[in-house]
């Protein structure tokens, strides 16, 4: 068995548990991914769909195959084509959209119908709450845009020549570019012609 321990973080500006750091375990079974993990969060929440335990009542961590007590279709339960992301997913989706039609928590679901603002109250004590577990020194994102690398800002004069690199190319005893160009030239015209003289040297000792 393999387990994770992990912090769901709420960056929707319009969820109730925006801001919230969630602290929670997902246990994975021998035989995943033919069975679903199991996830739970290990501060009390709130929610509909969400037992005092921290166990959640949400359909992709049901065993696969049709229900019919439930009345969940197939699609909508576990599959082995899921993932750990997909079900991260859907908890952060059922914590923004509770399914109050089937709840774990029946007063959480009737309070959130008949009495919004008590159950948003209760959502910011328990993201009050969570953020006592945040790490020290690090931060929560606020948002799903990424971070902005920052600008490197360049030194002018890492770019400028050295004292000995303006001796280099400005010392009159070394040659320019041209100057080696021409003598590169020069150097391979002499030695072409040279083999092709003692060619011909040689032919006019031999003649002799």
């Amino acid at each position: 068995m393999f387990r994770w321990q992990l912090a769901m973080m709420v960056v929707n500006p319009d969820s109730d548990f925006n801001g919230g750091y969630f602290k929670a375990e997902m246990t994975f079974p021998n035989d995943y991914p033919y069975s679903p993990p199991k996830f739970r969060f290990l501060r009390p929440i709130w929610h509909p769909n969400i037992y005092p335990d921290g166990q959640l009542c949400i359909s992709i961590l049901h065993q696969a195959g049709e229900d019919l007590m439930s009345g969940e279709d197939a699609g909508e339960r576990w599959s082995p084509l899921q993932g750990a992301e997909s079900v991260l997913r859907s908890i952060l989706l059922l914590l923004d959209d509770p399914e109050i039609n089937s709840p774990a928590n029946v007063d959480a679901s009737v309070m959130y119908r008949d009495k919004k603002a008590d159950y948003q109250q209760k959502a910011r004590e328990a993201v009050e709450a969570s953020k006592k577990d945040i790490p020290e020194g690090f931060t929560v994102p606020t948002s799903f845009e990424p971070e902005v690398a920052p600008k490197i800002e360049y030194d002018d004069d890492f770019y400028a020549p050295s004292e000995d690199e303006e001796w280099f190319t400005s010392s009159p005893h070394l040659p320019t570019i041209p100057e080696l160009s021409r003598e590169a030239h020069h150097e391979n015209v002499d030695r072409r012609d040279g083999g092709c003289r003692a060619e011909r040297d040689g032919d006019h000792v031999s003649s002799q």
